[in-house]
């Protein structure tokens, strides 16, 4: 279960939304988060891979060097 509070302008939002479709306002609540969800994951799961990547010190390398190395050419 999950309470949250919103500004009263989103809350007006989301009720005229409802309102409109027929539907509840925590259906567009909860598609709104799963719609964002995965995006926010993959976004702090690129961060801290970042974050290890530097911190180990390694080297980047240019995609054409990486595609080579791999053997992945054609």
């Amino acid at each position: 279960m999950l309470a949250l509070r919103l500004p009263k302008d989103i809350e007006d939002r989301l009720a005229v939304l409802a309102e409109r479709t027929g539907r509840t306002k925590s259906y567009y609540a909860r598609e709104a988060i799963l719609t964002h969800l995965e995006d926010l994951e993959d976004y702090y799961l690129a961060a801290e891979s970042y974050r290890a990547f530097k911190a180990d010190g390694e080297q980047a390398v240019p995609v054409d060097e990486a595609v080579r190395r791999l053997g992945l050419e054609d």
